[in-house]
């Protein structure tokens, strides 16, 4: 039987699962040899890998039969290869919780199997109950604990503390799987603090705080970790691999930088990391990201057809897309089959999603209807892009086409596309449309684009009083405004002179939301304050900016002309002069301070700088559009 274990192990360690237990099956049936506790941890390993609940049923009986249950060892295993099951997981619990003295390795086989398959409650629970008994966790328990699914901060924080006690906190294991999961909760300062903190780095931590920046859209800190870990390669003991290469020339098409990417790109030539389709399919990314589609498309066809794949043809098809050369990227289109290849909804999403982003809607209502007389229905993405074309270009006939079928596909109560056609409706001038698709939803989102493609379209139409009612509703039900929220109302208020409600919501944006007011908001708030006459207040809010707008000048020097303070749009027109000194309009509107106060030498002396600057009125002109 030793001889036959062997070639059992042996088996399992070469990924040969089913022959493993075919091999057994034979042995049992036609020797009957005597059992080892041994043999059945090889087994469950390879039940575990085929996740095959017969055959783990099977071994369980054998094992009950010899009496090796009680064996931590072959416990251990069984756990492991039912929870690599997801319908058997109260089978899994059950053999832990009637091991008569768990171990560790049980322990990490269940938690590991809970973890990997999404079930937080029984891993959670499983953990509290080793809380209370003698069995110390290790770090692999933690680590375990910490690939649980869909925790806060709150558990990652409790799984650091836990580390700390155990002392495993520097373990290269526990630290990367810290970093992961702070980066996954957006506790972005504390995975750089545990990151600095590790005492050796190896490549897999140093991809997992890579990873977690790109999750965090912090691309130009990815740049200085890669240039850190480059000075620290020899310290490594290993060479970079293809998951730092696709990270880092991920974080150089987000920035952009293509002096940087292409230092990655000579890289991945040194170390001859680019046969591989993912790092090519990155550098077209990267180049065509960074603006340079000539590079994305020498990187494309400088491979054999064999080493691209769709993935990589859709990657060069949007790229051309996204650098505005539609020609090539219908003729690229065209080219696809010819290599085999079938264009999935990814690939029409990038032509639709092309041509509607740039004001096409011709072009991508033909795509549409190829796409769906080819039998692949439009994804939400499709769906919503187009719709995004219709409100820019005002095209409502066509907008009203995605609606129905958005009704006919059951997609039209979905969060995400209702927003988008309340902006479309609101920019084609249909407010009690817009407002049709909004009613519909008894529960609103509680996304606030949603409430803000009402309260601003509402605005844009100039229905001010119906942008306050949203407004309101939207704090009765509870939702978060934001930073755009705030925008839309601070303009509805300046529009309709209500000083008293713009300050009051200006207050609560600092004091009961915690928002940091953008240049756009004291825009807003100077536009209000300027046309109420509350000059000295709209200017002192001007200088509460350490670099305000032209924006912000403009509306001061508007509501100088308007309450003919020259004082104060003498000192906006300098003020805008030296931010745009090509531009005439300030000192015209300065002369038209002047001339309504009838100080008629100082309107010669503006009309006499505008001729000594070489500066010209612009000449006024009406614009139609026939439709």
């Amino acid at each position: 039987m030793r001889r036959d274990h062997i070639t059992l192990t042996k088996l399992v360690a070469d990924g040969f699962y089913k022959e493993a237990l075919s091999l057994f099956s034979h042995l049992h049936s036609s020797s009957s040899p005597t059992l080892h506790s041994f043999t059945f941890p090889t087994l469950f390993k390879a039940c575990a890998n085929l996740r095959s609940p017969s055959h783990t049923q099977t071994l369980h009986a054998h094992l009950l039969k010899t009496g090796f249950h009680s064996d931590p060892f072959a416990s251990s295993a069984l756990t492991a290869a039912y929870a690599a099951n997801p319908r058997h997981f109260l089978d899994a619990l059950k053999v832990f919780d009637e091991m008569p003295q768990p171990n560790v390795a049980s322990l990490n086989a269940a938690l590991s199997g809970f973890s990997r398959n999404g079930r937080r409650g029984e891993a959670l629970r499983v953990f509290r109950r080793v809380g209370l008994g003698p069995l110390r966790p290790n770090s692999v328990t933690i680590a375990c604990m910490l690939g649980v699914p869909h925790v806060g901060a709150t558990h990652v924080a409790l799984m650091h503390c836990c580390a700390f006690k155990l002392g495993v906190e520097v373990d290269v294991y526990v630290a990367t799987s810290l970093v992961t999961a702070y980066s996954k909760c957006e506790e972005l300062v504390s995975a750089i603090k545990v990151f600095e903190e590790l005492p050796a780095k190896s490549v897999v931590s140093y991809n997992a705080f890579i990873s977690g920046l790109l999750q965090n859209e912090v691309p130009r800190l990815v740049l200085d970790v890669f240039k850190e870990m480059m000075r620290e390669e020899e310290c490594l003991g290993c060479k970079l691999n293809s998951v730092t290469l696709l990270s880092v020339l991920s974080a150089c098409g987000s920035v952009p930088s293509v002096r940087f990417g292409r230092q990655v790109h000579g890289l991945v030539v040194k170390l001859e990391a680019g046969d591989g389709v993912m790092v090519l399919t990155a550098l077209v990314d990267m180049y065509s990201k960074c603006g340079f589609w000539c590079s994305a498309f020498e990187v494309f066809t400088g491979v054999e057809g064999d080493r691209r794949n769709l993935i990589t043809w859709n990657s060069m098809i949007a790229g051309m897309m996204l650098n505005k050369e539609c020609e090539r990227a219908v003729e690229m289109f065209r080219r696809l089959e010819s290599e085999g290849l079938k264009p999935d909804s990814a690939t029409w999403n990038s032509m639709i999603s092309g041509f509607a982003q740039q004001g096409v809607c011709v072009e991508a209502f033909k795509y549409l209807r190829e796409m769906q007389s080819a039998g692949v229905a439009p994804c939400l993405k499709i769906v919503t892009s187009l719709l995004s074309a219709c409100a820019d270009s005002s095209v409502l006939r066509h907008g009203k086409e995605i609606h129905g079928y958005a009704i006919r596909s059951d997609v039209n109560r979905d969060d995400f596309l209702a927003t988008a056609l309340v902006d479309m409706y609101m920019k084609c001038g249909q407010a009690s449309w817009a407002r049709g698709v909004f009613d519909q939803f008894d529960a609103k989102s509680d996304d606030p684009a949603f409430w803000n493609a009402m309260i601003g379209g509402y605005g844009r139409n100039g229905d001010y009083e119906s942008a306050f009612e949203i407004f309101d509703e939207m704090l009765e039900e509870m939702v978060r405004p934001n930073s755009a929220t705030f925008i839309s109302v601070l303009s509805a208020c300046s529009h309709t002179g209500q000083v008293d409600r713009g300050l009051h919501v200006f207050r609560m944006m600092r004091r009961e939301y915690g928002l940091q007011p953008k240049p756009e908001h004291f825009g807003c708030m100077v536009d209000l304050l300027g046309r109420s006459g509350w000059l000295g207040e709209a200017q002192d809010l001007v200088q509460e900016l350490e670099e305000p707008s032209a924006s912000a000048f403009a509306s001061l020097l508007g509501a100088s002309r308007c309450y003919l303070d020259s004082n104060l749009g003498e000192e906006m027109a300098k003020k805008l002069l030296d931010i745009e000194p090509e531009n005439p309009a300030p000192l015209v509107v300065l002369s038209n301070i002047y001339a309504g106060l009838g100080r008629w030498k100082e309107v010669e002396r503006i009309r006499g700088m505008i001729t000594d600057k070489g500066l010209d009125k612009l000449s006024g002109f009406s614009m139609i559009e026939v439709a």
